[in-house]
């Protein structure tokens, strides 16, 4: 599972996904990405199945980008705990989606098996998502 070795503060507030991504919207590395088109968070354990998916569906032929890190700690008290006492102990971690991210890239593989990966990507996540291609290439 992916998860940062070291974060400056253990736990952090849920703060408010608006608007849309700027930083990593674009393909850059391959010739087709998987791009978000609803706001949300992913989980390494999401991030992790995905990456499954896709190099099962590819047959480990091409190359495959991970564009998202899960680098936000999610908080979760004790089941059947009073309230109070404080913020809980953290559980695990998300990357925090804004639509128009790119959340993987590929490449080396056909057309056809580049849509079946993604709309198998698609069942794994919690989002909206979508196959788009690098200028150039035909989906």
């Amino acid at each position: 599972m992916l998860a940062p070795q070291k974060v400056k503060y253990r736990k952090r507030q849920k703060g408010r996904t608006k608007g849309l991504a700027h930083r990593g919207s674009t393909v850059s590395f391959g010739d087709y990405g998987i791009v978000a088109q609803s706001p949300g968070w992913i989980n390494s354990r999401q991030i992790e199945a995905s990456r499954v998916v896709i190099t099962r569906q590819m047959k480990r032929t091409g190359k495959l980008w991970i564009r998202i890190f899960p680098d936000k700690p999610i908080t979760k008290k004790p089941a059947e705990t009073r309230m109070g006492k404080g913020k809980g102990a953290p559980e695990y971690w998300v990357a925090v989606i804004k639509p128009g991210r790119i959340l993987f890239e590929f490449e080396g593989v056909a057309p056809s098996v580049a849509k079946e990966a993604a709309r198998l990507v698609g069942h794994k996540l919690p989002i909206k998502t979508k196959l788009i291609a690098r200028e150039g290439v035909e989906i």
